[in-house]
């Protein structure tokens, strides 16, 4: 199972990043856990410099941006190998 972390304070940017984590998650038909870290003492514990963040299985895979759908699929394929 994967874990997936959506690292910001709830802004509508951190809320795509979400919607699109879920997308991919239900396209590759695996099963996940998704979790909102809001808590900023959490989110600055990760080497990220700006939100939104996107941690799979504790690597950090993306910050600063809004992924594309294909690429958050492709970190995924890549974390279930």
């Amino acid at each position: 199972m994967l874990t997936i972390k959506i690292l910001g304070s709830g802004c509508a940017n951190c809320k795509k990043v979400e919607e699109i984590a879920r997308r991919a998650v239900a396209g590759l038909a695996v099963e996940a856990e998704v979790i909102k870290v809001t808590d900023m003492a959490r989110i600055t514990a990760y080497p990220i410099l700006g939100t939104p963040g996107l941690v799979v299985n504790e690597q950090v895979v993306c910050s600063g941006r809004i992924p594309t759908e294909a690429e958050v699929t492709t970190w995924l394929t890549t974390a279930l190998a």
